[in-house]
């Protein structure tokens, strides 16, 4: 099976992955980013999918395409989303439907979309946390693989809650890919085609 990792921001989960010996074939970055000279130094091969060059109006469904087609050519069975800015279109999760994974800083199916942490934070939850789930053309709402809380502490603001939950996301994401590939969490079907 061969594993690809997109990425836009600083890497941390990337580098939980390879470290942890996970077979990351390539990173795929939408913008140019710390995460690329992560996997730079990480030996692995590494394209940006410039997301600006798509236009001021963004054309995501070309976007999505160019991305699948990108994927394709390098054989990519299992994609997972590290902190990938750009929500993919029909194109791409058409694709490879049943086959991305995506982690989130809330316990879906509470929080959902950009900003779940300050959303727990504002709604005064007790307890947050990561999930673990099947990507789908619907933001956040595809099935739950792995979840793991995290207390909300009395002087926890937005960037302390988050680094908490990352600490939880990079071995909880870590370990949900290694069951995925070891067969032992089957992928639904989803959308769009079947699963592995």
């Amino acid at each position: 099976m061969s594993l690809a990792v997109l990425v836009s921001g600083t890497g941390s989960i990337l580098d939980a992955m390879v470290e942890a010996g996970l077979p990351v074939d390539l990173v795929v970055s939408d913008r140019p980013c710390t995460a690329v000279s992560r996997a730079a130094g990480h030996d692995v091969e590494t394209i940006v999918v410039h997301r600006s060059s798509f236009g001021d109006d963004f054309d995501r469904d070309g976007y999505s395409a160019l991305l699948a087609d990108r994927l394709s050519e390098r054989s990519v069975t299992l994609v997972a989303m590290a902190g990938f800015g750009t929500i993919l279109s029909r194109p791409f999760h058409d694709r490879f439907a049943g086959r991305v994974l995506n982690t989130h800083p809330a316990l879906l199916p509470a929080f959902p979309g950009w900003h779940g942490v300050r959303d727990a934070l504002a709604a005064g939850v007790d307890v947050t946390g990561c999930t673990v789930h099947q990507a789908t053309l619907e933001v956040d709402v595809g099935p739950i693989l792995a979840q793991e809380e995290v207390v909300v502490r009395p002087d926890d603001d937005e960037t302390s809650l988050h680094e908490r939950i990352k600490v939880v996301e990079r071995r909880l994401y870590v370990d949900t890919l290694w069951a995925v590939l070891d067969g032992v969490i089957p992928l639904q079907p989803t959308p769009g085609g079947a699963a592995l």
